[in-house]
């Protein structure tokens, strides 16, 4: 079974028996080192030997306290792995946030376990085993909770804690497919500070407390023996104290590469992830890796791409109504939107003969060709820096000069005007060849003062114009349709030319809402 990432990255789910032999093997090698830790302390370091011989009733004790402690801890495993297997069988199925937080908490749960084990064997294997045989001692049982609990139960607890770790990691991200982290910052925490400090106790406490007892019984055997056992004595104890330091820094060295990787592996995956990003892949992504600092270190990376990639997919979607250089005049901060007034060019394109051409038509049909006819326009526009404001029916309205001010939005307007008439006859070429019937348009073009800005609800804003030279604009182009033009201009975008283009004078006309006369100009 695979579960999927945001950034399309599988992860294959365990088996439960990949489940099993990981924690088995994993207990079995981390309790091995702490019993020859045992063995080495009851047989070289502390003068308690135990009592002298071993009875049938002695075994009976060993096995059946053995075996209750080794049923306890797999009682435990299989209770708290029983929703974990659960959700690996359930996948695809999104896991629950109580079999997330199992997930999580399984490293820590199997070295409390195995912390749990080692304290339960120290009290029956010492304190009642001694009492069982009648050589309970004070002396001897602190020698025994010592080199038990201080000596080997750390060891094998850390060894069962950071192989356990190091490996669940690859599994965590089924648990964690979409980087919801919520359910693991709910959870206890193993901090890299308390992590380090332990592993440094680890390496430091372990191997100077058995140098310590170890120096400390045998200077007291050798005072008390004779000049040549005593020599003996001291010979012997250097030689112990060579293998402690050896066997220490062996520890210390397997420990460290441990820590290390399980600081550096995540560190490595984050840097590059970083890389990639920086190349321009927003779908790079951190598999989840656990709830300490860089786990929150490789959410926070994974929230931040999030909102790179909705920030750029904004830009692109926004780059679809404004030109780019707006679009980032927009975005830079360095355009105001929330209303000035300013001269600008406005131009209205209509298509005609609509409504009989949508009754003869199939909607699916008449759709389709208005957002081809659409996208024609708005390139013509948008190519000589124009701004659509909105689409009404088969009209378009568009503006130059806003809001990014340009000097020449007046020419502007009229170019994307005549290319507008050229794409027209060209797309109408296209219709013909399909035995469809061509499509005509007025443009009315009008350059005049008005109020730009964000404008609308507090739910939703658009940017329009507001003022007289937009209605202006709006009847010149109803104008063409009495003329029999496709592009008219007013008399005051004629004045911003520069006379290069070919302008007939039209008789000037009284529109709506006007008491004088308009001078209009046919785009020849």
């Amino acid at each position: 079974m695979e579960r999927g990432t945001q950034a399309g990255v599988r992860h294959r789910a365990p088996s439960p028996w990949w489940i099993r032999r990981l924690l088995g093997l994993t207990a079995v090698v981390g309790n091995l080192i702490g019993a020859l830790l045992v063995e080495f302390y009851f047989r070289y370091v502390s003068p308690y030997r135990g009592p002298q011989g071993f009875t049938r009733a002695d075994a009976v004790y060993f096995v059946v306290a053995f075996g209750g402690l080794m049923t306890a801890g797999y009682t435990l495993v299989t209770w708290w792995l029983g929703p974990i297997k659960e959700a690996l069988r359930a996948l695809p199925r999104p896991p629950s946030r109580r079999q997330r937080q199992r997930a999580v908490l399984l490293p820590y749960v199997m070295a409390a376990i195995n912390v749990t084990g080692w304290l339960g064997g120290s009290l029956l294997f010492n304190f009642v085993w001694q009492a069982w045989t009648g050589s309970l001692t004070v002396a001897g049982a602190a020698h025994s909770m010592f080199g038990t609990l201080c000596i080997a139960a750390p060891a094998a607890t850390a060894a069962v804690f950071f192989t356990v770790e190091r490996h669940w990691r690859s599994v965590l991200p089924v648990f964690f497919p979409d980087g919801d982290t919520t359910a693991a910052r709910e959870v206890f925490r193993f901090p890299v500070g308390a992590r380090l400090l332990v592993i440094s106790l680890m390496m430091s406490v372990v191997p100077l407390s058995l140098v310590g007892v170890l120096s400390y019984m045998r200077v007291s055997a050798a005072l008390a023996a004779g000049p040549a056992l005593g020599q003996q004595i001291v010979s012997n104890m250097m030689a112990l104290i060579a293998f402690i330091v050896t066997a220490g820094t062996a520890l210390a060295i397997w420990l460290s590469l441990f820590v290390a990787g399980s600081v550096a592996g995540p560190l490595r995956a984050l840097e590059k992830a970083m890389a990639d990003v920086e190349r321009g892949d927003l779908g790079a992504r951190v598999a989840f890796i656990g709830n300490d600092e860089i786990g929150a270190v490789a959410d926070g990376f994974n929230r931040m791409v999030t909102g790179l990639r909705e920030r750029d997919f904004l830009k692109e979607t926004f780059g679809k109504y404004v030109t780019p250089e707006i679009r980032d005049e927009i975005l830079a901060g360095r355009v105001a939107l929330e209303g000035q007034q300013r001269e600008v060019t406005i131009l209205f394109a209509d298509l005609r003969d609509f409504t009989p051409w949508v009754e003869a038509s199939r909607p699916a049909d008449v759709v389709r060709d208005l957002n081809a006819y659409f996208t024609e326009m708005e390139e013509a526009i948008r190519t000589h820096h124009g701004l659509v404001l909105q689409f009404i029916g088969d009209e378009i309205e568009a503006v130059f000069g806003a809001p990014l001010a340009r000097a020449d939005h007046a020419a502007l307007a009229v170019q994307a005007a005549m290319e507008m008439r050229r794409r027209l006859a060209t797309w109408n070429a296209a219709r013909g060849r399909e035995g469809k019937p061509p499509l005509r348009h007025g443009i009315g073009i009008h350059t005049g003062t008005v109020l730009a800005g964000n404008i609308g609800s507090s739910e939703r804003l658009s940017y329009a114009l507001v003022g007289d030279s937009v209605n202006l604009a709006s009847r010149i182009q109803g104008l063409t349709k009495d003329f029999g033009a496709d592009i008219l201009i007013s008399a005051s975008t004629r004045t911003r030319l520069d006379g290069a283009l070919p302008l007939a004078p039209l008789p000037a006309v009284r529109v709506k809402g006007r008491s004088e006369d308009v001078e209009i100009y046919r785009v020849a």
